[in-house]
């Protein structure tokens, strides 16, 4: 298979990855805005209990999520079968899945903020991060509505339309952070509670504009026709929670490595976590990037199965991986050589934050690549509704590989917050060998099987 064979392949991910990479990236910059805002405004301390909360609360509900995104992957499927009812009954089942998940994770974040204190932070930042996590406990119901919804029409190749809703919602986040931080005009002056309050009032609008529009569109009308509404839902409720608890632990694993990453910094002090904060951040946004390239590689190739094309599976998978290498050589790069004006503009007033988060941002240029492998290979896997073994691959290289590692430098051989970040690309490095190996070994599998098939003798019954 040589590179022009894959033209056609690259071409049609990248048209395809980009409206969702925009949309990917709208999310996370809604984190990196409150950073900004609460940097700039409040000081580094503030920055560091709200680091620290979107990160508790965004690793209780990454279930939820992880477990809904294996409906695109589904709805691809169904798309190449040709198959409408399927698809309504898909879309059906993951609102329903939407509302239980709300239900759980919202619950457990909640629970979570009312007992922060068990993360050993100092008495402020456990104060300032319960009430800001509490806030977007609430968050996480309108969060997992727009979620299920967006599995539609990302599943169905029409991302631009969660890709404008989120760029919307992003200026919406930005401006209430403003106001509600501040005291504006008749806007209470909520300080950094204010930046959690913009944040709910941003996911609520997303998930109200991705339903409306939905339903209102001519391009989903096929879908959602009124006849389909008395098809049963419960075995697609079923499905989604089989495979989509193990693909929503899989993303668990990597965003509780991380999280409990912030603990462990957390507890050699509040520079060093405002300066895991700023750097995490810097690397969640071209994280984003990687899984906008992994979901798409996880619709073409679920598109690939349900059409029976063995040839495109590997070829999608192929696309994806390549896109996904390129970038994020492009990012490490630029992590290397303009760290310390990247942490300028989250902060210039604390020089022993800045310094130590440049740091950072040199070892986040090094797991660049491996980060960006290992999600496509979640991706394509989940493409081939393949979740359990990728389940287990994460929980060792994150929490076997990764954490024990990361203690083991950080305050054992006093490497300190570098430890734990070396700690981290350790384990990305291990998961993204195995994901893609697992991915290419199925891969030809499907192939082989093929092969067989079509090799086999044609009997005739008299």
């Amino acid at each position: 298979m040589n590179i022009r064979s894959l033209r056609p392949e690259l071409a049609d991910t990248v048209r395809l990855s980009l409206p969702i990479v925009i949309a990917q990236l709208g999310v996370v910059l809604m984190g990196v805005t409150d950073n900004l805002f609460v940097g700039r405004l409040l000081g580094a301390v503030p920055l560091g209990a709200a680091g620290l909360a979107n990160s508790l609360s965004f690793l209780v509900s990454s279930i939820g999520i992880g477990g809904l995104s294996v409906v695109s992957a589904m709805v691809a499927q169904a798309n190449g079968q040709g198959d409408k009812a399927g698809i309504n009954r898909l879309f059906r089942a993951a609102l329903r899945v939407a509302w239980l998940f709300s239900f759980i994770f919202g619950g457990a974040s909640a629970l979570v903020a009312w007992f922060f204190e068990w993360f050993g932070q100092t008495p402020e930042v456990t104060q300032m991060g319960r009430e800001f996590m509490l806030i977007l406990s609430v968050s996480t119901v309108p969060l997992l509505f727009f979620t299920a919804t967006r599995q539609l029409a990302d599943g169905l190749r029409q991302p631009r339309v969660a890709m404008t809703i989120t760029m919307s919602a992003l200026g919406i986040n930005a401006l209430f952070n403003y106001l509600l931080i501040t005291g504006v005009g008749p806007f209470p002056q909520l300080d950094l509670n204010g930046s959690a309050m913009a944040t709910l009032i941003s996911r609520v609008f997303m998930a109200l504009a991705m339903l409306a529009y939905v339903y209102r569109s001519r391009l989903f009308r096929p879908f959602l026709q009124t006849v389909y509404n008395q098809l049963p839902t419960t075995d697609q409720v079923r499905t989604i929670l089989r495979l989509g608890l193990p693909g929503g632990l899989t993303f668990f694993f990597e965003i509780a490595a991380f999280s409990i990453a912030a603990v462990m910094i957390g507890w050699l002090g509040a520079t060093e976590l405002g300066a895991h904060q700023i750097a995490i951040n810097m690397a969640s946004t071209t994280y984003m990037v990687a899984t906008g390239v992994s979901t798409a590689g996880a619709i073409r190739v679920g598109n690939a199965v349900g059409m029976g094309d063995v040839i495109s599976i590997r070829r999608a998978g192929i696309a994806a991986f390549l896109l996904a290498t390129g970038f994020m050589a492009v990012c490490a790069l630029v992590f290397f050589t303009a760290n310390d004006f990247l942490v300028s503009l989250y902060i210039r007033n604390n020089p022993e934050v800045a310094q130590l988060a440049a740091s950072l941002m040199i070892v986040a240029g090094f797991f660049q690549l491996s980060d960006g492998v290992q999600v496509v290979g979640i991706g394509t896997l989940r493409g081939l509704t393949d979740v359990n073994v990728p389940t287990w691959i994460t929980l060792f290289a994150y929490w076997g590989m990764s954490l024990p590692l990361g203690y083991l430098l950080a305050f054992t051989l006093k490497m300190g917050a570098v430890g734990v970040w070396l700690g981290l690309l350790i384990g990305l490095t291990v998961a993204a060998i195995l994901l893609t190996y697992r991915f290419f070994r199925l891969a030809n599998r499907y192939r082989a099987n093929a092969s067989d098939s079509a090799a086999a003798p044609v009997t005739v019954s008299p």
